[in-house]
């Protein structure tokens, strides 16, 4: 929200002493967020009233160009400051001061493109010698044939907004040809931007901003929302509520009489204009005005359009609606509406419908203000994406005892200004309850903050955001104070929340930040040290550790080409989703994972290596149905243990996705191509880290190529799957070519009960090779763990090295070469120890899989 200081501050007693930053200052000390501190201008040179006195359309150009003659309060032998005087060769026919205008007075031309402006109009001129915000120089040119002796200025021009759709008219009799514009403007003022936390509703206007001010800065307030509201002896007009729980209280009050072209007056102009709303016509400008100054939105219907009684309702299935900005919208049964006989004539607490629109020939007015429910105008505004500014301030809740001000307040403001005849009566149907009472101990403001405050701290504050404030003692001797919120504060509901306002108050500068002392012998855990070892271990292999968004959607499964009764579908729906098509929990991390990576692609990186250590979601087949508890006990240790088992599984898993080159070309060589083997490597590099030693062999599991998948396990237990992810999914997903990925479930790999430091043997080593013969189907980790099997504890590592398949081996069978090292940890070992354990290794690998020494 966007408020000129001078507006802000005329509600408060400060002195002249207090500066915008005191003011800024104070927001900020008290939670709220200042977005950008803005002066007005700066314009300097002569920046005058202007009347427009005659307008000569130059129509042989390709857009609307006007040359227009304005009185500027000039005579012969006066000049602007800055300007130099006209010479012979200038004072021609299209000269400055050739004519002189029904007033007396000497004008200007100008040229200017706008069009909603017209004779005998006041504007704002800026004449030779001015510079507009910006550094915008004005000076006296030949443009479209004419000489323009100035500029006709937009209020955006003039720094006053962002409106740039026409000239700023001033309305008439606000000043005369040649007066001081600035002083006017009032280019000496000051815009604050603030946005509020949601939660307060009441702030979303000049009343609770300036309420909050005088508190910060302990200056008396004066409160625009304490009017005197004349008894209603009648109904202004008849409603019916039939929604009582969507409305609880409407309020109506009818104008006549309107004098329909009546301008609205220039302060009120002013200040729509600073908040960044365009005036538009006096009744809607008025609405916006009470708005803004109050916090409590109203709606204006022409009188002559509605047809019979109003009744606020549900929306009825079908049911469509053109609102103020021409769209036709298909209601939901979930949207309160305004009907009257002929049907649906506004969102309510949203937007107004078309058909009862105040039109320039409006002259009777009904003047509308409820208390909608927040989470009925929420729904509607999120699902017709229409985010009024009305819509802003009763999602947050507004005052419910604003409702008769309002509306008394925007009645006389019509009377005033637009002559309008204000009728006897006013309906005021429903009512809303007060907030209850809360109760806490007097020094828990205190002992929350680990502060001793001043006596008599919290009954003052309290008192000063608008609660009564009784103190008590209980029973057993301990003071307590009970505050009833006020009728603006319907987010304090318990003692945290009063708790919450003393110390906001009292400044949160003044809670000591002492950072506990940590106990003695305690640190990480084994788990937090085993995840911070598996990062730092993918880290220095290359891999970019990444947050990807945590929901997927029901469209990820079938990208992932799973089966229907596959148990990844099985997953808990979010009931408040960031995004409608991303409302479930995630059962892998390669959803997230492979976003991340086409995003990543899509912006020009070829080769990506990605890593993400997250919880996954896992629910039982037979979730557990949740109990609901109330807050004014501790559960039972039974509701406890339900509710312990209501909560699905959420195991820590670590994934990894890579594409493009593995080893990047450069002048040392080729690239080389990521493949499922550094899927599978990665997964070691895990293995490793968490001190365990993995078990890969082939499997079969979507969304990896069913030839190019490894099963992980660690002994006879499976964590995780690696390898290529298949065609389809690579294409469903618009992912590179042979992109592969790997996920393990970290909380399913023990942690080791000790980690030896590994020894290190000074003899040397015996390297021999063997390439051995095998079917085809073999998998060549089972054929190496045949190896290591018979050759004993001699043997030091296994490494293959090489895989041939073709006619030398014969056909169905391949050959697979592997490195054997030997080594004693305590002898040297010689050649015919070293042969005669590969003899063993080999005859074991015999054994179990026919294997044979190639040739």
């Amino acid at each position: 929200m966007r408020v000129p200081v001078s507006w802000l501050t005329e509600h408060l007693d400060v002195s002249e002493e207090v500066t915008t930053q005191d003011l800024v200052d104070a927001f900020v000390r008290i939670g709220i967020e200042v977005d950008d501190v803005s002066g007005l201008g700066p314009v300097t040179g002569p920046l005058v009233v202007g009347r427009v006195a005659e307008i000569e359309e130059l129509t042989e150009f390709k857009k609307p160009i006007r040359f227009c003659r304005v009185e500027v309060g000039e005579s012969d032998d006066v000049t602007a400051a800055g300007e130099a005087e006209p010479d012979d060769e200038d004072d021609d026919e299209d000269g400055p001061f050739e004519h002189e205008g029904p007033h007396g007075l000497k004008t200007r031309g100008i040229i200017c493109g706008a069009s909603n402006f017209a004779e005998g109009d006041l504007v704002v001129v800026a004449l030779p010698g001015a510079v507009l915000p910006g550094g915008f120089a004005i000076g006296a040119r030949k443009t479209y044939g004419r000489t323009s002796d100035g500029m006709i200025c937009s209020a955006r021009e003039l720094g006053l907004g962002d409106d740039h759709s026409g000239i700023l008219v001033l309305p008439p009799a606000t000043a005369s040809p040649g007066d001081d514009a600035r002083e006017l403007l009032g280019l000496d003022d000051t815009l604050i931007e603030v946005t509020p936390t949601p939660d307060r509703g009441y702030a979303l206007s000049i009343r609770g901003l300036a309420r909050e001010l005088s508190n910060a800065l302990d200056v008396p307030f004066g409160d625009p929302g304490q009017r005197e509201v004349p008894e209603a002896d009648r109904d202004a007009w008849p409603v019916r509520v039939e929604d009582t729980e969507g409305c609880r209280r409407f309020v109506l009050r009818r104008v006549k009489d309107l004098d329909a072209t009546a301008p609205t007056p220039w302060w009120m102009r002013r200040r729509l204009m600073l908040a960044g709303i365009r005036s538009i016509s006096l009744a809607v400008d008025v609405t916006n005005y009470v708005m803004l100054e109050l916090g409590h939105p109203l709606h204006a219907f022409a009188t002559s359009a509605v047809q019979g009684d109003l009744v606020v309702r549900k929306a009825k299935p079908g049911e469509k609606l053109t609102t103020l900005d021409d769209a036709e919208r298909v209601l939901d049964v979930d949207d309160v509406v305004i009907a009257d006989d002929s049907g649906v004539i506004s969102l309510a607490g949203t937007m107004g419908g078309a058909s009862t629109e105040i039109t320039p020939e409006s002259t009777d007015v009904l003047l509308e203000a409820a208390h909608w429910d927040p989470a009925s105008i929420s729904r509607t505004a999120r699902r017709h994406k229409l985010f009024s500014e009305a819509a802003k301030r009763f999602e947050r809740f507004t005052d419910p005892q604003l409702c008769a001000v309002a509306v008394e307040l925007a009645a006389n403001l019509l009377r005033q200004y637009g002559d309008g005849s204000i009728q006897p009566g006013r309906t005021d149907e429903g009512g809303v309850e007060p907030n209850p009472p809360v109760t806490m101990p007097i020094n828990l403001p205190d002992q929350v903050a680990g502060v001793r405050y001043e006596r008599g701290v919290t009954v003052r504050r309290l008192a000063q955001i608008g609660c009564k404030v009784a103190v008590s003692t209980s029973d057993d001797g301990i003071g307590l104070v009970t505050a009833i919120p006020p009728s603006w504060r319907g987010d304090l509901v318990q003692p945290a929340d009063l708790v919450e306002e003393v110390l906001r108050l009292e400044g949160y500068e003044s809670i000591p930040s002492t950072l506990p002392a940590a106990p003695a012998g305690r640190g990480l855990t084994d788990r937090q040290r085993r995840r911070r070892g598996v990062a730092r271990a993918l880290a220095e292999s290359g891999y970019v550790e990444v947050l990807p968004f945590p929901f997927v959607g029901e469209a990820v499964w079938d990208a992932f080409g799973l089966p229907a009764d596959d148990a990844r579908r099985r997953t808990v729906r979010v009931r408040n989703p960031l995004e409608a098509d991303r409302d479930r929990m995630t059962t892998t991390l390669l959803p997230g994972l492979l976003d991340t990576l086409q995003r990543n692609v899509s912006r020009g990186t070829k080769d990506v290596a990605l890593f993400h250590i997250g919880q996954v979601v896992l629910p039982a087949p037979n979730p557990v149905k949740v109990p609901e508890l109330g807050v004014e006990r501790r559960p039972a240790d039974e509701e406890l243990a339900v509710l312990e088992a209501a909560v699905p599984m959420q195991p820590l898993h670590v994934g990894v996705v890579l594409a493009g080159q593995r080893q990047r070309a450069g002048w040392w060589g080729k690239g080389e191509q990521a493949n499922w083997a550094d899927a599978v490597e990665a997964a070691r590099t895990v293995a490793e880290a968490a001190g365990v030693e993995l078990t890969v062999s082939a499997a079969d599991l979507p969304p990896f190529h069913p030839g190019r998948c490894a099963r992980l396990k660690v002994g006879e237990w499976p964590v995780g799957h690696a390898g290529e992810l298949h065609p389809k999914v690579v294409e469903a997903l618009g992912l590179p070519p042979r992109t592969v990925a790997m996920e393990l479930d970290l909380d399913a790999i023990p942690l080791p009960d000790s980690r030896p430091a590994p020894s290190v043997s000074g003899y040397p080593p015996v390297l021999l090779d063997v390439a051995l013969v095998a079917a085809a189907d073999v998998p060549s980790a089972d054929l190496a763990e045949a190896l290591r099997a018979g050759a004993g504890e001699l043997l030091e590592d296994i490494t293959l090295f090489d895989a041939y398949s073709g006619e030398q081996v014969g056909e169905g069978n391949r050959s697979l070469a592997y490195s054997l090292r030997f080594r004693a940890p305590d002898r040297t070992l010689t050649v015919e120890e070293a042969t005669k354990a590969r003899d063993a290794a080999v005859a074991a690998a015999g054994e179990r899989f026919g294997a044979t020494i190639r040739a």
